[in-house]
C-alpha cells in the first residue's frame, strides 16, 4: 500500500556531494541557461507562499515609497511590535509587523525569499512552511518584548525603546533558514547549522540590539522546531506500518452477518 511507503517531509534529507555532483553532470548537457530557468520556474511553481510574501513585501515598500515621510513612518509605528503596540493590540501588530519593512527595498528579503525559502517550501509545503515561519516571527517577537519589558522596569534600558520600531521578515526568516539545516545530510548539518549560530552569534555581540537579540531568538526555535518535527516525524513513519497491517487484517476479516443471506436486516442487529 502507498501508506506503508509514505515519508514525512522532515525525514527527507539530501547529500551535498551526490546534489553536486548531480549539477555537475547538469552542468555538461547543453542549453544550460534554457534549463536553468525551466528548473527555477518550477521551484517557483510550488512555492506559492514565498512569492505571496516577497510580492507583499514590494507593496508595502511602494506603498511608503509613495508616502511622506510622516505618514510612513506612522504607518510603521503602527505595525511595530514594540512593548507599547503589543500591550495594546499585540494580535494586529504580529501579523502586521511581518509584512512591513522600514528602510530601503528589501532586496536581501526577497531574494532570500524567492531561492532558499522557496526550496524549503517545496521541500516542506506552504502549510508547514507557513507554521515554521509564523512560530519564528511570533515566538522571536514574544521573547523579546518580554526582555524589553523586563530591563525597562529594571531601569536597564531607555523607555523610549518601548517605542521603537520593530518590523520585517526577518525573524521568520531566520526560523527557516535553522529548519533548513534538517534538509541535509551528514556533517553538512553540523556546518550549516553552526555557521548560523556563528553569524548570529557575532551580530548580537556586535550589535547588542534587541533585534539582534530576536533574530538569536528566532534562530534557536527554528532548530527546536525542526528538531521536534523530525523526532514527531520518525515516530509516525516507525508507527505507520503497524497501523497499515492493522487496518488491512480489519479488511480481510469476514462479516459474518453480511455474509449469510438476510444479514442486512433489523432481526440481525442492524437498526
Amino acid at each position: 500500500m502507498a501508506l506503508a511507503g509514505y515519508q514525512p517531509p522532515w525525514l527527507r534529507t539530501v547529500d551535498p556531494r551526490t546534489e553536486f555532483h548531480a549539477l555537475r553532470a547538469w552542468w555538461g548537457r547543453p542549453r544550460r541557461l534554457r534549463r536553468a530557468v525551466a528548473e527555477y520556474r518550477d521551484v517557483l511553481a510550488v512555492a506559492p507562499a514565498s512569492i505571496a510574501y516577497a510580492f507583499t513585501l514590494f507593496v508595502t515598500w511602494w506603498t511608503l515609497r509613495g508616502a511622506s515621510d510622516m505618514v510612513g513612518r506612522r504607518l510603521i509605528l503602527s505595525a511595530s511590535t514594540n512593548l507599547r503596540n503589543m500591550q495594546r493590540d499585540p494580535i494586529q501588530v504580529l501579523v502586521a509587523s511581518a509584512f512591513w519593512t522600514d528602510g530601503g527595498f528589501p532586496w536581501g528579503d526577497i531574494l532570500i525569499l524567492l531561492t532558499l525559502l522557496a526550496l524549503a517550501e517545496r521541500w516542506l509545503g506552504s502549510l508547514r512552511w507557513m507554521l515554521v515561519v509564523a512560530i519564528g516571527h511570533i515566538g522571536a517577537t514574544v521573547l523579546t518584548v518580554v526582555g524589553i519589558s523586563r530591563r525597562i522596569d529594571r531601569d536597564l534600558i531607555p523607555v523610549r525603546v518601548a517605542f521603537a520600531s520593530d518590523v520585517g521578515p526577518s525573524y521568520g526568516i531566520s526560523a527557516m533558514l535553522a529548519v533548513l539545516a534538517f534538509r541535509l545530510r551528514g556533517p553538512a548539518r553540523w556546518i550549516w547549522a553552526g555557521g548560523l549560530v556563528c553569524y548570529y552569534a557575532y551580530a548580537l555581540w556586535h550589535g547588542r540590539t534587541f533585534t539582534d537579540y530576536g533574530h538569536f531568538f528566532a534562530l534557536v526555535i527554528g532548530f527546536v522546531t525542526g528538531a521536534i518535527a523530525v523526532k514527531v516525524s520518525r515516530r509516525l513513519a516507525s508507527s505507520a506500518p503497524d497501523r497499515v497491517r492493522a487496518g488491512r487484517g480489519a479488511l480481510d476479516e469476514p462479516d459474518s452477518r453480511l455474509d449469510q443471506p438476510g444479514g442486512d436486516r433489523a432481526d440481525n442487529g442492524h437498526q
